[in-house]
């Protein structure tokens, strides 16, 4: 019996071997069918807001770097199941790792969204806005972002619980307080400040009720979201 020959003999071959790649992620996986129609929604609201070319540009490249991202998780997965069929930690980890860089493609994909659509979606919060200027909430952005990588750190450091339960220290709180503290320093009335503070707090206080994390780890948690927010509102 011959066997088939796995490298393609020329340029078309190869090109078809591809796509024929393409086709079978796209069957098989239904994220990636999920991204793909997602990207068609993202490019007609683009051709409906008829966005500039610049804007465009940073729509195309997310699309392309989580679409990207979602096939090379999808060839991982299917070298992994080959090599080790049974259930290996490091096949876990190889599988974990390869989702992870869909998970921040995902999250890059949706600030270049933000950064792009946000006038056209947003417009009473950015009149006159263009791309000299800074988006509406830019620093509140990015200073949830911060707050986000810098628990991560932190839990890949204590390496205790799981990502999104338990663990040093408490994302949720961490992120909950990020937000309260952004809307505490932004112009808006006391009522307001006072219901976010009381929100975040009950965010927190929920990680305790359920028994996710200790007092100790929620009050770092909080403590982080309200310092990394400040700090980055008062250097940017």
């Amino acid at each position: 019996m011959s066997r088939q020959p796995i490298k393609p003999g020329n340029w078309l071959e190869s090109v078809n071997c591809a796509i024929e790649g393409i086709l079978w992620a796209v069957k098989s996986q239904p994220h990636l069918r999920w991204h793909f129609l997602g990207s068609i929604c993202v490019l007609l609201v683009a051709l409906f807001f008829r966005v500039s070319v610049l804007e465009l540009i940073l729509l195309v490249f997310a699309i392309i770097l989580v679409l990207f991202a979602e096939i090379i998780n999808t060839a991982v997965e299917v070298v992994v199941d080959m090599i080790s069929p049974d259930y290996h930690p490091l096949a876990k980890r190889a599988k974990d790792v390869a989702a992870g860089s869909v998970l921040i493609a995902s999250i890059g994909a949706a600030v270049m969204g933000y950064l792009a659509l946000s006038q056209y979606l947003l417009p009473p919060l950015s009149k006159g806005l263009n791309l000299l200027r800074h988006p509406p909430g830019e620093v509140s952005v990015i200073a949830v972002l911060a707050v986000t990588i810098l628990v991560v750190l932190l839990k890949a450091r204590f390496a205790g619980g799981t990502p999104l339960h338990g663990g040093m220290p408490s994302g949720h709180a961490a992120v909950a307080f990020s937000i309260a503290t952004s809307i505490a320093v932004t112009d808006v009335s006391l009522v307001i400040v006072v219901m976010a503070l009381l929100l975040a707090t009950m965010v927190s206080h929920s990680r305790l009720l359920m028994k996710i994390h200790s007092l100790r780890e929620v009050l770092v948690g909080a403590a982080i979201g309200v310092a990394i927010t400040l700090l980055i509102h008062l250097i940017l």
